[in-house]
């Protein structure tokens, strides 16, 4: 899996795709390689192509609801693939295409859909409104071999109880590259944050 090693895969909503390379930057000098540049923005899938060309940093695209917005986005440079839901469509192409799919899910029923596509990494959202922490327990009983995004309600202040379990893989969020930090060029708040990030992991 594209996302190996990480532990926070920031979700970003960018208005200016001439940012997104130097907002990877400032994501990788915090010591965070990664990040879900969402579709909820027109700028997202050219944000997703200019992120791709910086070196060591894996992009990934966000709010994918289609198999068509599957093509677009590894067209675009895309590494993986979130959506929302778990939507057939989009988990097969990506599946077809050979990239990592991150469908999400909010019940067993929508777990046990994953796993007959061979999924066993799962974003849980949102993982505030459906219990957080204690869903997730309940859920690793019956599936012990799945492995969690929480996404959804992720703060600083929660975050290492999440990355403490040791069926979350990493957790998603946006406080350190939000929508108005990203348009102010903030790049240095961004790194810091980043950086302050990652020394929350346990």
């Amino acid at each position: 899996m594209s996302l190996v090693g990480q532990r926070f895969v920031p979700v970003i909503v960018i208005d200016d795709p001439g940012l997104a390379p130097d907002l990877a930057s400032a994501l990788l000098r915090g010591g965070i390689g990664c990040a879900e540049i969402t579709l909820r923005t027109e700028a997202g899938l050219r944000a997703i192509e200019a992120a791709s060309d910086v070196h060591d940093f894996t992009v990934g695209a966000g709010t994918v609801l289609t198999a068509a917005d599957v093509d677009r986005v590894v067209d675009a440079g895309a590494r993986f693939v979130v959506s929302p839901g778990l939507a057939d469509d989009v988990v097969e192409r990506a599946l077809e295409l050979g990239v990592d799919v991150l469908p999400g899910v909010a019940t067993a029923t929508e777990v046990q859909r994953a796993l007959r596509f061979g999924l066993d990494r799962l974003k849980l959202f949102p993982a505030g409104p459906l219990g957080g922490l204690d869903l997730i327990r309940a859920l690793s009983g019956p599936f012990p071999g799945v492995r969690f995004l929480p996404s959804g309600g992720v703060t600083p202040e929660n975050a290492p109880d999440y990355l403490a379990s040791p069926t979350v893989f990493a957790v998603s969020g946006s406080w350190m590259a939000t929508r108005e930090l990203i348009a102010a060029r903030d790049f240095d708040e961004i790194a810091r944050l980043s950086r302050a990030a990652t020394e929350l992991v346990p």
